[in-house]
C-alpha cells in the first residue's frame, strides 16, 4: 500500500495547525487508499540545519539527521498541514526540506493550507518553489481553509471545517496517489 505521511509545519506553542492535521488524518484514513502516518515537525525537532555536508551526498553525521532521513525515507507521498507566516512558510517546514534531498525526490506532495482570508495559499506557493527543486511534484489540488478558527471548536479542539473542504482532500489524495504510482519507476 502507498505510504502517505502527513507533515504538521507548525511548531509554535498553543499551535492550531494539529488540530488541522488531526482532521485531514482522519479523512486520509476514511480514503482507504493509503498507509497514513502523522508527523509532527514539533516532535520531530530539528535545529536549524547543522550538517557538514551537503544533503545531496547523504552523509549525515547526526543522529537526529539520520532519524528525519528514516522517517521521510518510508513515505511515497506527503501532504504539508501549513501556516502562512508573514506571506510565507512556516520556517520548521523550510529547514525540514533543507535537510534532506535524495529522500524528497520524485515522490509527489499535497498541502493543506489554513490561515486567515489567505487561507495559507501564498505560504503554499513559496512551498512549491523549494519543493521542485527537491525534484518532488506539487499537486495542483488542495485544501485551502480561510478562517480556519471558525471551525475549531475550542472546548474539545476539534475541527470541522464541513462537505467542502473533506471533497477537496478527497480529490487531492486521488490526485496524490496518481502521482505516487507513476513515480515509483523514477524511485526505484
Amino acid at each position: 500500500m502507498t505510504h502517505l505521511q502527513i507533515i504538521v509545519a507548525s511548531t509554535r506553542q498553543n499551535r492550531q495547525g494539529i488540530h488541522v492535521a488531526h482532521w485531514f488524518q482522519h479523512i486520509a484514513e476514511k480514503h482507504a487508499k493509503f498507509e497514513v502516518e502523522l508527523v509532527d515537525l514539533a516532535e520531530v525537532n530539528l535545529p536549524l540545519f547543522d550538517e557538514p555536508n551537503h544533503p545531496r551526498f547523504a552523509q549525515y553525521v547526526n543522529d537526529h539527521t539520520k532519524a528525519w532521513s528514516a522517517t521521510v525515507s518510508r513515505a511515497d507521498a506527503y501532504v504539508f498541514v501549513t501556516p502562512e507566516y508573514n506571506y510565507g512558510p512556516a520556517p520548521a517546514l523550510i529547514n525540514a526540506l533543507d535537510y534532506l534531498s535524495k529522500e524528497w525526490a520524485y515522490k509527489p506532495v499535497g498541502f493543506v493550507s489554513y490561515g486567515g482570508v489567505a487561507a495559507g495559499t501564498r505560504a503554499v506557493q513559496a512551498t512549491k518553489l523549494l519543493v521542485t527543486t527537491l525534484k518532488m511534484m506539487p499537486m495542483f489540488e488542495a485544501v485551502a481553509i480561510p478562517f480556519f478558527a471558525q471551525h475549531l471548536d475550542k472546548e474539545t479542539n476539534v475541527f470541522t471545517p464541513g462537505e467542502t473542504q473533506d471533497k477537496a482532500g478527497e480529490v487531492m489524495l486521488d490526485e496524490l496517489l496518481r502521482w505516487a504510482d507513476a513515480l515509483k519507476v523514477l524511485r526505484a
